[in-house]
């Protein structure tokens, strides 16, 4: 009778096999986490962004018979009004598109109901897809909305 001395090769391959699919899958997950802390990281931003913005209005309501409507402006319109408005939209914006990647704002401030909606868009296609595929579901909107 022959004892066996050592393994087989088809047993060492099965454990490279299955160590190589393991190594894989970490990969995998590392990669996806890393997109997911990027996610959040533009969420958080948004999210401070929206907040700057609706301290700026609560700040100036009532200073120079500024009304909050006038600081109501849609993605690419520029509010009417107070000059003051006109300056802190214009900065606000300028923060959004240096701070997220195709970061938009709008901001629908409402006298009657003393209600600002502030919405802030941006892009994750260079997160979540191929840059320029224009994928819809890579754009992220946030609305916030406050009693000023």
């Amino acid at each position: 009778m022959h004892t066996q001395t050592g393994t087989s090769m088809i047993e060492v391959l099965v454990t490279v096999v299955i160590l190589s699919v393991s190594l894989l899958a970490m990969a995998a997950m590392q990669t996806q986490s890393v997109k997911l802390n990027q996610s959040a990281l533009l969420r958080s931003q948004a999210n401070i962004m929206a907040y700057e913005i609706m301290d700026r209005i609560r700040i100036n309501r009532g200073k120079d018979s500024i009304n909050i409507t006038s600081y109501t402006a849609d993605y690419d319109a520029t509010p009417s009004g107070n000059a003051m408005a006109v300056q802190d939209v214009r900065s606000w914006r300028n923060n959004l598109a240096s701070t997220l990647p195709a970061g938009k704002g709008a901001i629908n401030c409402v006298a009657a109901t003393r209600l600002c909606k502030i919405s802030v868009k941006w892009s994750e296609e260079q997160i979540f897809g191929a840059a320029g595929t224009g994928n819809p579901d890579a754009t992220t909107e946030f609305v916030y909305q406050t009693n000023i």
